[in-house]
C-alpha cells in the first residue's frame, strides 16, 4: 500500500509525540520515587542520631554524685572533745632521778658553761629559747635561757603537742611555763647557799635539761574571743598526759618535783 508523503509526515509525528510524552512520564514516576526513598532514609538517620545524642545525654552530660561512706551528721555536728584522762600517779609515771638523767645530760649536752659570759661565746652549741609561741620562759634568776638543739626541739615538741591536746579536749589554750633552763657554774654555787637540796653535779648544768611549771600557765588570748577560765588542775592532768607520752616515746625522762612544783625534764 502506498502512503502518501502528507500521511507519513503525520504519522511519525504523532510517533515521536508519543514517545515524547511516554519518556516524561516515566522519568517523572521515577524521580517520585527516589526522592520518597531518600526521604525515608534521610528521616531515619536523623531518627538514630537523636536517639544516639538522646542517650549520650543520660549518660555522660549528667555528671555522677560522690558518695561517701560517712553518715550525714558527721559532717554536720561537731565531734565531742576527747576525755581527759591524766596519768593515775605523777611519782609512778615521772620517776627518774637526777642520777638517771645525768647519764642522759653528759650524753647529749655541752661541756659545763662557767658563767654568762662564757655562755656568750658558745652560742654555736646552744639555742636561744626564750621567746616562743608554744611556751612562756619565766623570769629566770638562777638560769639562762639556753639549750642544746636535741633539748629545744624536745621542748617545742611539748609545747605543740600541748595545744594539741587542749583543742581536741575542748579546754582554752594555755601556755606552759618554763621555770629553769641551762645553769652555769655560778648559778649552781649560788643556789647552793640558800638550797642544800640543789644537786652539786646538777642536769641543768649541759644544757639538756629544763623545768616545767605544773601549778602555774599563761591564758592565750584572742581579741575576737577572749578565753574562759579553766582551773590549773585541768591543765596539769592534759600536761601529764603530754609528758607520759613524751616519756614512752623515748624522747625524754621526768621527774615530778613536788616541793619545786614543776616537772623536771632531761632530753634523751
Amino acid at each position: 500500500m502506498k502512503i502518501s508523503k502528507t500521511a507519513y509526515l503525520h504519522t511519525f509525528t504523532f510517533v515521536v509525540i508519543l514517545l515524547a510524552l511516554s519518556r516524561c512520564v516515566y522519568d517523572f514516576t521515577h524521580d517520585n520515587k527516589y526522592a520518597s526513598d531518600n526521604t525515608d532514609t534521610l528521616n531515619v538517620t536523623v531518627d538514630s542520631i537523636n536517639n544516639e545524642i538522646t542517650v549520650a545525654d543520660n549518660t555522660s552530660t549528667e555528671p555522677s554524685k560522690p558518695t561517701s561512706n560517712l553518715p550525714e551528721n558527721d559532717l554536720t555536728e561537731p565531734q565531742k572533745p576527747h576525755r581527759i584522762l591524766s596519768v593515775p600517779s605523777y611519782k609512778v609515771a615521772f620517776p627518774d632521778s637526777n642520777e638517771v638523767q645525768l647519764v642522759s645530760a653528759q650524753r647529749y649536752g655541752v661541756t659545763p658553761v662557767m658563767n654568762r659570759d662564757d655562755a656568750e661565746h658558745r652560742k654555736s652549741e646552744l639555742v636561744y629559747v626564750g621567746a616562743n609561741p608554744y611556751f612562756h620562759v619565766d623570769k629566770l634568776c638562777e638560769s639562762i635561757p639556753y639549750l642544746v638543739p636535741r633539748a629545744n626541739n624536745l621542748l617545742q615538741d611539748i609545747g605543740k603537742a600541748f595545744f594539741d591536746s587542749l583543742f581536741v579536749k575542748g579546754v582554752p589554750l594555755h601556755q606552759i611555763i618554763v621555770t629553769s633552763v641551762l645553769r652555769t657554774e655560778e648559778d649552781v654555787q649560788r643556789l647552793r647557799k640558800h638550797n642544800q637540796n640543789a644537786s652539786e653535779n646538777s642536769c641543768h648544768r649541759f644544757g639538756t635539761t629544763f623545768d616545767i611549771c605544773y601549778n602555774r600557765y599563761v591564758t592565750v588570748q584572742t581579741v575576737q574571743e577572749p578565753r574562759r577560765s579553766v582551773t590549773n588542775d585541768t591543765l596539769k592532768w592534759v600536761l601529764a598526759e603530754v609528758l607520759r607520752d613524751m616519756r614512752q616515746a623515748e624522747r625524754c625522762y621526768v621527774k615530778y618535783e613536788v616541793k619545786q612544783g614543776c616537772f623536771h625534764l632531761t632530753v634523751r
